[in-house]
C-alpha cells in the first residue's frame, strides 16, 4: 500500500503544532535529529521536514501529497493549491508597518515609497487593488531592520504579537490578510492516497471540534430544568439524569469554548449548581 507524503515545516512553532495535531489524530512519528523524512507507526504516512517556502512548489510538483503550512505562504507562493482544512493554530497576519515617527493616514501615503518584504506577490496584489505604485525590495529574513538602515520607508511581514515591530520602532498601519495553519493538498493525488487523506481529515475535524468545545455537568432543580436546558446549546439535546436527592437532576451537555462564560453566567442565574467543566479530547459526530 502506498503512503501519503505529508510535508511539515522543518523547525519552529509551526513544526511543533503540526507534530502535535498528527499525534492527536493517532499518527506517531519516529524521527531522529536532523532527519528529513520519517514514517508513521501503523498508518500509511510519511512526513517530510522541509523549508516552509519550498513546500508550495513540492505540492505543485507532486513531490509531497499534502502539507501542514501557513496560509500566508500559500497565498504568496501556492497559486492553484487547494486548502481542505483550516487548523486554527499558528495564527498571524501579514501587515505593512512604517516607522513610528512617520506620518501615515491611508494606503495612498505609500505612493512611490520603498517597501521591504518577503511577500512581494502579496504586497504587489494589495497595492494594485488600492491603486498604489511603490518600489519593492525583496528581503529574506530580518525585514524589520530595513527602515532603520535606510533601505526602505516601510516593511511588509508576518506579525503575531507585534513585539518585534515595537522593538524596531515600527507601527502597524495596514493588515493585508490574516493567516493560520492549513491542510493543503497537491493537485496530483491518486484515488488511493485521497482515501488516506479523507481518513486524516476526518480525524483532524474530530480533534478541532473537541478543542473548540467543553463538556459540562451540572445539578439542576427540576422546577427550573426547562429554563436551564434552554440555555444549553448542545449538539442535539442535553442528557438529563435523576439525582438521588428528590427534585433534582444532573444535566450533561457540550458548549462552545467561545460562549463558555456567558453560558455559565446564565446557568447560574437560572438555578444551576455544582457546575463542572471538562476538556474534550475529540468529538466524533
Amino acid at each position: 500500500m502506498s503512503k501519503l507524503r505529508i510535508a511539515v515545516q522543518k523547525s519552529g512553532r509551526l513544526n511543533e503544532d503540526s507534530m502535535q495535531i498528527l499525534k492527536d489524530i493517532g499518527i506517531y512519528i519516529d524521527n531522529g535529529k536532523d532527519q528529513l523524512k520519517a514514517s508513521a507507526k501503523g498508518f500509511p504516512v510519511e512526513v517530510f521536514y522541509l523549508r516552509n517556502g519550498d513546500i508550495p512548489q513540492y505540492l505543485k510538483d507532486g513531490v509531497v501529497d499534502a502539507a501542514i503550512i501557513g496560509e500566508n505562504v500559500l497565498i504568496e507562493k501556492g497559486n492553484g493549491i487547494t486548502i481542505v482544512e483550516k487548523l486554527g493554530f499558528s495564527t498571524c497576519r501579514v501587515c505593512i508597518a512604517v516607522p513610528k515617527a512617520a506620518k501615515y493616514s491611508k494606503i495612498q501615503d505609500l505612493e512611490g515609497k520603498r517597501i521591504a518584504t518577503s511577500y512581494p506577490n502579496t504586497v504587489k496584489s494589495y497595492l494594485e487593488e488600492n491603486g498604489v505604485k511603490a518600489n519593492l525590495h525583496i528581503i529574506n529574513g530580518s525585514v524589520e531592520i530595513a527602515p532603520n538602515i535606510g533601505l526602505a520607508d516601510a516593511i511588509c511581514d508576518i506579525v503575531s504579537s507585534g513585539s518585534t515591530l515595537f522593538k524596531n520602532n515600527l507601527k502597524e498601519v495596514e493588515t493585508i490578510l490574516k493567516s493560520e495553519a492549513v491542510l493543503a493538498v497537491s493537485p496530483i493525488l491518486s484515488a488511493e492516497k485521497q482515501a488516506i487523506l479523507d481518513k486524516i481529515q476526518f480525524r483532524i475535524q474530530s480533534v478541532l471540534k473537541g478543542r473548540q468545545s467543553k463538556y459540562i455537568l451540572l445539578n439542576a432543580p427540576n422546577d427550573k430544568l426547562e429554563k436551564i436546558i434552554n440555555v444549553l446549546p448542545g449538539m442535539k439535546s442535553p442528557t438529563v439524569l435523576p439525582l438521588a436527592e428528590k427534585g433534582w437532576s444532573s444535566v450533561h451537555s457540550v458548549i462552545s469554548k467561545n460562549e463558555f462564560w456567558d453560558v455559565i453566567d446564565e446557568l447560574k442565574a437560572n438555578g444551576a449548581q455544582g457546575i463542572l467543566v471538562c476538556p474534550i479530547e475529540k468529538m466524533v459526530l
